[in-house]
């Protein structure tokens, strides 16, 4: 069974733990320790987490699959987006999956309720970033109709590393 919640405050252990792990996951391959210490420590330490829990702009949902956690959704508005955008647009932060849970349809799932999330509070545009060497992310956005609009640089720890900024018309 596949289940989608919002999270609030009192799931701020929860995801943390799974914020560190998808991320650690996903990058420690092309990072070296040092570095993904120090952006974990600074992207997903408990006060900033609760922050954005708590910041009406930002919305966090979980998926489970069988009951248990294995990723989630982060969505932006207005002053809570990473870049300057509009307010006509919603950023989609992050879809995060364990590894273990992949190739279930999950991130589908997870991209869906993104959407639907954009077309209930009456967003033309959805728009996210993703490192330029993610391939299976590319291709997924892709995918689902997201082209490439501009780059941006993102750091983790000393490396600097470049984001394609994709957006996707959703009027």
């Amino acid at each position: 069974m596949i289940t989608i919640k919002r999270c609030d405050l009192s799931s701020l252990a929860d995801l943390q733990q799974i914020s560190r792990q998808t991320f650690q996951e996903t990058f420690a391959p092309f990072n070296s320790p040092e570095n993904l210490a120090e952006y974990l420590n600074q992207a997903f330490n408990e006060a900033k987490l609760s922050a954005e829990l708590q910041n009406q702009d930002s919305q966090f949902y979980f998926i489970y699959y069988q009951e248990e956690i294995a990723g989630y959704l982060k969505v932006n508005f207005d002053q809570a987006q990473t870049e300057d955008f509009s307010a006509d647009n919603m950023e989609l932060q992050r879809i995060y999956i364990q590894q273990k849970f992949q190739h279930l349809g999950l991130g589908q799932k997870l991209f869906d309720k993104a959407l639907s999330i954009a077309k209930e509070n009456h967003k033309q545009a959805i728009w996210l970033g993703v490192w330029s060497h993610n391939e299976k992310a590319l291709n997924f956005y892709n995918k689902q109709g997201f082209v490439e609009l501009t780059q941006h640089q993102f750091k983790i720890g000393e490396k600097i590393q470049i984001d394609k900024i994709m957006i996707k018309n959703i009027c």
